[in-house]
């Protein structure tokens, strides 16, 4: 055999990732056996040989394509393909193709210094015999983000950023005339202007926008925002554009609309909240009930194309830090003009329906009103009205201080409610009560307690009607035989008439991967549980259903509940409707929520023209708003949870060494997530602290099993914990498991 430079001998092994480089990286090029000799320096006959013989092999495997009798190419059908890069710490690296599929790995060497997000073309690697498959990054298509945020080391003549999260293979080169003024240890967003090359491995980039000093709570916000590429400030062209809308409402306006200003109608929100969108009127018709579904007509004063609309559309959301909202609209419009303000003249789009006392629907009709709402309540109200409503019926002596009917309205809506919600899961609705993690938090910034918010009847009132107003929207326009029912034919009976589907935003959830429902099946029945995983789709959501009220109060309940949300699919827009399984609801979408949702008042916008008889609206331009509002609500999430990370080890951060009672909420190769039982506050116990054994990771059951001793920790099971590190920087809280 030849031998390389050095003298050690050319392997196999060696010599088939030189034939794997050379093709990987000329996927382009056709090589005849010369010219890879030529390449690869190949100057003996057996080592020749050899390589003729991998060449063929690799043909075999589909790796190669053959030309002709003597020439060979990377087999692009196969080998190549588009898709995400993504990025992670740890160097464990991975390529997710389009349209979905495994993640393949890619290492570090491989990655042609890719950043997460990037779209890339990678080339498939020959797999190695007991090795996992790989790819080797073979050009970068487009970069996802050209900024990062991050702390700045600024040295005498250069500086760096230095990123959280580690997203970059090596900190952000900043020429010193390109600081803006930023200071060592201060906080910062920076516009990358150079990206790595063959050449240069470094990222160079100019500082944008200086947002502070480390630990201030709103620079902390700010630079959550901007590592997800959301907007912090407004843009004042916006806001003086917003200042510029006439809040008045003519004479002439309220002509064209269904007049409400004299029903009993309210507001129902969170207490803190300021912008309402949406409102309820209650009154008797005979022997049924109407009630309005009143939305915020947001676009009578967002114009299509506007200044405002733009803005809106780029947002797609507005984001809800733990602390503040990062709103959609102008405040002037989502917290004044826009907003349902009680004793305010305000114009809305409305879902108006004729009830029964047994919440059957015998009449609907969509059209734009006028209303006055009577009353804002903030949640805790409406519960202690519904529950001191309740109990005085048990009570001898009736409470008498509602002297305007108002608790009567309420109990009569809450009652409609839970018709519609018993007849909801009844029809195959899936039933996840999920806890969210709340604080109240001081005039600084700082939380002083932390909590879950849990659903109660004034919660479930309010989401039983939008959830009804969503869904007979989208069958008005989705349901060939239902033509919606404008202020035209709002009196006009239950007339039907065929007509085309029309192109509208819908709110989509696709039916659980079966793989993970059967895993699911399967793993609840070490539990004692059983459950459907084949049938109808309303035969398997009974069953989650009565798996979910099963394991209630059980040790195992948010073991079962954790690994049944995983199974289930993410909702998202679009316009093409393929149902709701979470609701088991035909057609449904999103109209009730136009102020901090795009997708709403494009919901709003198509009804509107459909009404006044437009032709079907351009469904491929309405598909890529669809795609672009599901992304931005994903990173809004991602936002929203890095700023209750933040809080949450804000919030632990003085209560270093103290012990609680907790138990495993989650579990990893690298260590186990635990949660407070008190706070609900969540931290994790490294792999490197279980130094007991050495633990493997059961994936498959949600547990670490040691090697000697055999001990378990699984998912659901009570620690105790010792907070032992809270690291603000990271968002991260680390835990040891305590001696007792």
């Amino acid at each position: 055999m030849s031998k390389k430079k050095g003298g050690k001998r050319l392997n196999k092994r060696t010599l088939q990732e030189m034939l794997q480089t050379l093709f990987q990286q000329n996927p382009n090029e056709t090589f005849s056996m010369k010219q890879v000799f030529k390449a690869l320096k190949l100057d003996t006959h057996p080592t020749k040989m050899m390589a003729v013989d991998m060449m063929e092999e690799m043909a075999w495997d589909d790796f190669l394509a053959k030309v002709g009798d003597n020439a060979y190419r990377l087999n692009l059908k196969t080998q190549v393909q588009e898709g995400t890069f993504i990025r992670k710490a740890n160097g464990k690296n991975s390529f997710l193709p389009d349209g979905g599929g495994t993640p393949i790995f890619v290492s570090e060497r491989n990655s042609l210094f890719a950043m997460n997000g990037d779209r890339v073309k990678v080339a498939m690697m020959a797999r190695r015999e007991k090795h996992i498959k790989e790819a080797m990054v073979v050009e970068i298509l487009g970069h996802k983000v050209d900024q990062a945020v991050g702390k700045l080391k600024v040295e005498k003549d250069y500086a760096f950023l230095i990123t959280e999260g580690n997203i970059f293979v090596h900190d952000i080169f900043i020429p010193k005339k390109k600081l803006k003024g930023g200071k060592d240890g201060e906080k910062a967003v920076v516009k990358i202007t150079q990206w790595p090359s063959k050449d240069s491995k470094n990222i160079v980039g100019e500082v944008i926008d200086v947002l502070g000093k480390e630990g201030d709570n709103n620079v902390e916000m700010h630079a959550i925002l901007a590592q997800y590429g959301l907007p912090y400030k407004y843009p004042k062209a916006v806001e003086d554009a917003a200042k510029k809308i006439e809040p008045g409402i003519t004479e002439q306006e309220i002509q064209r609309r269904e007049d409400f200003r004299e029903v009993w109608t309210c507001t129902i929100d969170p207490k803190d909240a300021k912008d309402f969108d949406d409102a309820l009127s209650l009154r008797k018709k005979g022997k049924l009930w109407e009630v309005g579904v009143h939305i915020a007509d947001v676009s009578h004063y967002v114009k299509e194309g506007s200044v405002i609309d733009k803005e809106a559309q780029k947002r797609a959301t507005s984001v809800y830090l733990v602390d503040r909202t990062i709103p959609m609209l102008p405040e002037r419009l989502c917290n004044f003009i826009c907003s349902l303000r009680p004793d305010e003249e305000k114009l809305c789009y409305s879902a108006i329906f004729l009830l029964d006392d047994e919440a059957n629907v015998k009449d609907f009709h969509i059209a734009h009103t006028v209303i006055k709402s009577n009353r804002r309540y903030a949640y805790e109200e409406v519960q202690e009205v519904l529950e001191a409503s309740y109990s005085s019926k048990t009570s001898s002596t009736r409470k008498t201080s509602d002297t305007s009917g108002e608790a009567e309205n309420l109990c009569t809506l809450d009652k409609l409610a839970k018709h519609l919600r018993e007849r909801r899961f009844k029809g195959g609705s899936v039933k996840f009560d999920r806890e969210e993690l709340h604080f109240d938090i001081d005039e600084q910034g700082k939380p002083v307690r932390a909590y879950f918010k849990k659903s109660n009847d004034a919660t479930q009132l309010i989401e039983e009607f939008m959830l009804l107003a969503n869904k007979y929207v989208a069958e008005s326009i989705g349901t060939p035989t239902k033509p919606p029912r404008g202020e035209a034919s709002s009196h006009s009976g239950d007339k039907r008439v065929v007509k085309a589907k029309k192109t509208f935003v819908y709110r989509i959830h696709d039916q659980p991967d079966p793989t993970k429902l059967e895993t699911l099946r399967e793993f609840v029945t070490k539990f004692g549980y059983k459950m459907k995983t084949s049938g109808t789709k309303g035969a398997i959501s009974r069953s989650l259903n009565a798996l979910m009220e099963g394991c209630q109060g059980k040790k195992e309940q948010k073991l079962i509940e954790t690994v049944a949300l995983r199974a289930m699919m993410k909702a998202k827009y679009s316009t093409h409707n393929i149902g709701h399984y979470g609701l088991a609801f035909e057609y449904y979408t999103h109209f009730t929520s136009p102020i901090r949702r795009y997708p709403d008042t494009m919901a709003h916008r198509l009804l509107t023209k459909y009404q006044d008889g437009a032709r079907s609206a351009n469904q491929q331009k309405y598909e890529e708003l669809c795609e672009h509002c599901s992304d931005m609500e994903q990173v809004a999430q991602q936002a929203e949870r890095d700023s209750i990370k933040y809080k949450m080890v804000e919030f632990m951060a003085d209560k270093l060494g103290e012990t609680y009672d907790a138990h495993i909420s989650g579990i990893q190769s690298y260590g186990i997530y635990c949660e407070i039982d008190e706070n609900h506050c969540e931290g994790m116990v490294p792999m490197r602290d279980l130094d007991d054994d050495y633990y493997d990771f059961d994936e498959r059951n949600y547990c670490l099993v040691g090697r000697r001793r055999h001990h378990k920790y699984q998912l659901g099971d009570a620690v105790r914990i010792k907070v032992a590190r809270a690291n603000i920087e990271k968002r991260q809280l680390d835990f040891t498991l305590a001696d007792d």
